[in-house]
């Protein structure tokens, strides 16, 4: 064995005893490039890499990329650029350009960027060690085909450290909706479920090590149709096979659609006492004519009977979504109705986002109906502090409700503890805390995106 002051000459080297390399990850984009992001570390672990959290200490560097902000491409060549002179001073350092820019931009990626080793798309992370071993070698890869095998049957089995009380967990993939201005039917493909037994065996193992909030992901999560013993299972039945695992105190899944929000599932907000009061349930316009053009499948007052639906059953929801706004075509009378369904449906919490087209979608071709860049701004902005009132309203009436409240972590200040509460607030308390405890928490005040609570017991 051997270190940077010893030298023994003429010993093999074991490969216990070869160096540890380090490996950076960049994660942009949804909860899906978290979780791929982990298992990606997991998988290069077993190659030698270790994670850090500078590209500068870095012998190999990792984009995990996502597509679906405005102009995500271009984003990702800025940020390849600032790695050049890193490459100079390390002419042995590897970048790879993972996720779904690269599934979606492929050979151009080392066109442009020669300095780019490796290309490889979100279904094929299970190949980085190989193809990082081409790297070494001098050899450049592009891997964004839609292998036979599943990723998932060729990851490494997950380390057995302690985990962060919270984890995400990946059931299913890809999506069948081809919404028009979306990317993630041709980045992601077509809707694939994992099969249950993989996943409550990947469940167990994160609780075995901590875990005890897990949050089920998928581009279409509520389409989730697994097999066991030959048999399909929706998302409800998965959640309740999840919830008679002890140590599992809390359940929540993202991003769902409204035409798969299935009886059994709405039923399982009523009955699963594991399965939390949030959902994050999309609807992006509320004009019809604008969501048949997105090619959505529903209309304006489907989506409110069905929250209605969810209500009868968890009063207490906290709804969450999102909006595009100056979508191809879109009126003054279409973005009126989408303040309506704004204000039918209260938002707890809601993304919005000025529409920007996509290459290669549908709504892509419709440029001479593009709205007005200033007349989507405006109506962004208003949109925007709609929501924010709503979410100031609903944060306003936890004061002086107790919560229970799952610590994660130590917060800034001296003796200050951070958890989530049901609802996925942040909350602020001050107090002897473990991390992994579920606290009573009675809320005392409210920030902009966090309360503040004293500890009840």
């Amino acid at each position: 064995m051997s270190d940077e002051n010893t030298t023994l000459e003429n010993a093999p080297l074991e490969a216990a005893d070869a160096p540890v390399k380090k490996l950076f990850i960049k994660t942009y984009g949804c909860q899906m490039n978290v979780y791929d992001s982990e298992r990606m570390a997991e998988a290069m672990g077993g190659s030698g890499y270790e994670s850090v959290d500078s590209p500068e200490a870095a012998d190999m560097i990792l984009l995990n990329t996502c597509h679906i902000r405005e102009k995500a491409a271009e984003k990702i060549y800025s940020e390849l650029g600032r790695y050049k002179d890193l490459k100079v001073q390390n002419p042995d350092l590897k970048i790879g350009v993972a996720g779904c820019v690269a599934q979606a931009e492929g050979e151009e990626i080392i066109r442009r960027q020669p300095m780019v080793d490796i290309v490889v798309g979100p279904q094929s992370y299970h190949r980085l060690p190989a193809l990082t071993a081409k790297a070494i070698a001098g050899e450049k890869s592009v891997e964004t085909d839609f292998p036979e095998e599943d990723k998932f049957d060729h990851m490494p089995a997950r380390p057995k450290a302690r985990r962060a009380p919270v984890a995400f967990l990946t059931v299913q993939e890809g999506c069948d909706k081809f919404c028009a201005f979306c990317v993630v039917p041709y980045t992601r493909g077509a809707e694939v479920s994992r099969p249950v037994d993989r996943i409550l065996d990947e469940a167990r193992d994160l609780v075995s090590r901590g875990v005890r909030e897990i949050t089920l992901l998928g581009q279409n999560v509520n389409g989730y149709h697994g097999l066991k013993d030959g048999k399909v299972w929706g998302l409800a039945a998965l959640i309740r096979a999840l919830a008679k695992i002890d140590d599992l105190k809390r359940i929540r899944f993202t991003t769902s659609h409204p035409n798969d929000m299935d009886d059994d599932l709405i039923a399982a907000h009523g009955d699963c006492d594991k399965l939390m009061p949030y959902l994050h349930l999309p609807v992006q316009s509320g004009s019809d004519p604008i969501l048949k053009a997105m090619n959505r499948k529903h209309t304006a007052a489907q989506y409110l009977a069905l929250i209605a639906r969810i209500r009868a059953v968890r009063p207490d929801l906290h709804l969450s979504g999102d909006f595009i706004v100056g979508f191809p075509g879109e009126t003054d009378q279409d973005f009126e109705d989408t303040m309506e369904i704004v204000r039918a449906a209260g938002f707890g919490t809601a993304y919005s986002f000025k529409y920007s087209p996509r290459p290669g979608t549908p709504a892509a071709e419709k440029g001479d109906k593009m709205v007005e860049d200033s007349v989507a701004h405006a109506r962004l902005h208003r949109l925007q502090a709609l929501i924010t009132e709503q979410q100031v309203a609903t944060q306003e009436a936890m004061v002086g409700r107790e919560l229970k409240v799952l610590f994660e972590k130590a917060g800034r200040l001296e003796g200050q503890m951070i958890g989530k509460s049901e609802y996925l607030h942040p909350v602020f308390v001050t107090g002897s805390v473990e991390i992994g405890d579920i606290r009573t928490v009675r809320i005392t005040g409210t920030e902009r995106n966090s309360l503040a609570g004293e500890l009840v017991d």
